[in-house]
C-alpha cells in the first residue's frame, strides 16, 4: 500500500472518529493525499473502505478553507507526528518550509478545499460507481 493510500485510510479513520464524536469534519489538506483520495472514489471498493475504516460512509465534498487544521492532535495519538507526504503536493513536491513549521511548532495551518461529511447528501462530489 502506498504512503498516500495509508494516510487516506488513517483520515477516513479519524474522519468517522470526530463524526462519531459530534466534531466537525476534519480538513483534507494535502494534495497527494487528496489524489490518491480521488482515486479511491472512482473505483467500487471506496464503499468497503469506509466502512473498514471510518465504520459509515463517507462524501468528499468542495470545502474552501484556510487555518488551524484542527485534527492534527488526534492523528498524533493514534499514529504519531503526520509524515511528510501531509505536506507534498500531487505531482509529489514536499513544502518544506510548511514541513518544517509544523516540525517546530506541532501546529498545521493550511489551505483546503475539500473535506469529508458523512453519509449522503445532494452535495456529494463523489463520482458514482457502476458495479456492473
Amino acid at each position: 500500500m502506498s504512503t498516500a493510500m495509508t494516510e487516506l485510510c488513517r483520515f477516513l479513520s479519524i474522519t468517522g472518529q470526530r463524526l462519531r464524536n459530534g466534531q466537525s469534519a476534519p480538513e483534507m489538506f494535502s494534495p497527494a493525499v487528496d489524489a490518491a483520495w480521488h482515486q479511491m472514489l472512482a473505483t467500487s471498493q471506496y464503499v468497503a473502505l469506509c466502512q473498514e475504516t471510518a465504520g459509515q460512509p463517507i462524501r468528499h465534498v468542495a470545502n474552501n478553507g484556510h487555518g488551524p487544521i484542527g485534527w492534527v492532535t488526534s492523528y498524533e495519538e493514534m499514529y504519531g507526528p503526520l509524515p511528510q507526504i501531509w505536506f507534498t503536493d500531487a505531482r509529489g513536491v514536499v513544502n518544506h518550509d510548511a514541513e518544517a513549521s509544523y516540525r517546530q511548532s506541532g501546529t498545521v495551518v493550511a489551505e483546503w478545499d475539500c473535506s469529508p461529511i458523512g453519509g449522503g447528501g445532494d452535495d456529494d462530489v463523489a463520482p458514482q460507481v457502476d458495479d456492473q
